[in-house]
């Protein structure tokens, strides 16, 4: 377990990036998770169909904070499309549906998750609430 919590995990949780409700905020979603606390809200201002700023609120354990960090900072700049698509795709590999490797050093480290099956729900958390956000389009 000790091996989850370095690096880039502890990284982002201990200076979560975008942890904030960012300006002009067109969508948003709430996702939590019971059983362990997790509880946060995600947060996205689109503009032109494109992610200008992503951002989140919430409490969690490390690896929901570290998620939500790290995926703030991949889907800005995206279309909304690719945004969610990267978020289904995250849920798929988390969840075991394939094994490929993302090619972001961030994101790959998050596969490490895959190691402790009740973390994976974390993990995934955030990126749950991301495609509700853009859902609600």
């Amino acid at each position: 377990m000790r091996q989850l919590y370095e690096g880039l995990i502890l990284e982002h949780y201990r200076q979560p990036r975008n942890r904030r409700r960012p300006e002009g905020a067109t969508h948003h979603a709430h996702e939590c998770n019971t059983i362990c606390g997790d509880d946060l809200t995600v947060y996205v201002a689109l503009a032109g169909g494109a992610v200008g700023a992503a951002g989140f609120e919430g409490v969690g354990c490390a690896v929901m904070i570290a998620s939500a960090s790290i995926m703030t900072e991949h889907v800005r700049g995206m279309n909304a499309r690719e945004a969610a698509e990267l978020a289904e795709r995250f849920e798929t590999v988390m969840l075991g549906g394939e094994d490929s490797e993302f090619g972001a050093e961030d994101l790959d480290s998050l596969r490490q998750v895959r190691k402790f099956p009740p973390r994976v729900k974390c993990a995934c958390l955030p990126w749950r609430a991301l495609r509700t956000a853009l859902d609600g389009d």
